[in-house]
């Protein structure tokens, strides 16, 4: 039997890619990391990198969305469900949220003194392939696929689509693509959500290459 939880407003899944619970838990004892450097608004793609007509874009800053985020536990799925790939506390960075053709695109670059170990999340989220959730109190159906993530030198990487549909309904369902890339405390995601026929892994190496050497690598 799938397993049920809560699920937030589909918005959130699209704008925030908030917290996992993946990394090992840490000592009681273990001195709080200073906070990371602050990732400059330069760092995410430029709308003209997007290939799409431009468009208004909904700004985020990621540590307001983590303070945020619905903590719940239920064994591991609420965080693959929600698209959660970072802890709370001691993280920078920044999101934005635009409409494409079809759909809507999202980019998170950050950065966290504990990066999620995206093999793990990957085999997680294999775990967790079909579960039920409830959105708004509405049941709804999760469907997860991992794929191949793109290859980029010296970083793990993450791709997986996830499908939101109604039971018993005969409508196609909402389609969440995902692709995420991390190395030395820095996490670069994009997320698209409907049918974007955008080339996810690509624009995701490409927001990588941006990203690094602005945040020093």
């Amino acid at each position: 039997m799938a397993a049920r939880i809560r699920f937030p407003p589909v918005a959130i899944l699209i704008a925030a890619a908030a917290v996992v619970s993946i990394s090992p838990a840490k000592p009681a004892t273990a001195v709080p990391a200073p906070p990371p450097p602050a990732v400059p608004p330069a760092a995410l793609l430029p709308t003209e990198t997007i290939p799409a007509p431009p468009a208004a874009r909904d700004v985020f800053d990621v540590a307001t969305a983590l303070s945020t985020s619905d903590r719940r536990d239920d064994g591991g799925c609420t965080d693959v469900v929600h698209g959660r790939l970072l802890s709370p506390g001691g993280v920078s960075g920044q999101g934005f949220q635009t409409a494409v053709p079809g759909g809507q695109l999202s980019e998170l670059v950050a950065r966290t003194p504990h990066p999620p170990d995206l093999t793990a999340w990957a085999a997680q989220a294999r775990r967790c392939a079909r579960v039920t959730v409830d959105d708004q109190d509405l049941p709804t159906e999760s469907t997860t696929t991992v794929g191949t993530g793109p290859a980029v030198p010296g970083a793990q990487t993450l791709s997986y689509q996830q499908v939101l549909t109604l039971p018993g309904r005969p409508e196609p369902g909402l389609r969440l693509r995902t692709v995420a890339i991390a190395a030395d405390g820095v996490l670069v995601l994009l997320r698209d959500a409907g049918a974007t026929d955008l080339d996810l892994d690509t624009l995701a190496v490409a927001a990588w290459q941006h990203a690094a050497p602005r945040l020093g690598r």
